[in-house]
């Protein structure tokens, strides 16, 4: 899939004028920063939720193990 490019976003800045009017877009920005930011906070949670359980389900490193082994 190909970005949007320059002429693509000046299309949605004149739609979203359109639609909604000067007045409403700083709002309306706002809105999209929030729930962008909330997203972002959510995914990261449940990566480090992840993370966090592969690490209790790794078996533990045999470091001692590899001391005791003899020279080949």
């Amino acid at each position: 899939m190909s970005s949007i490019g320059v002429p693509g976003l000046i299309l949605l800045v004149i739609i979203a004028l359109l639609l909604f009017g000067p007045s409403k877009l700083p709002e309306l920005g706002r809105a999209f920063g929030r729930t962008l930011r909330e997203f972002r906070m959510g995914a990261r949670e449940i990566v480090e939720d992840i993370d966090r359980d592969e690490g209790k389900n790794r078996p533990p490193d045999n470091q001692d193990a590899d001391k005791k082994r003899l020279p080949e």
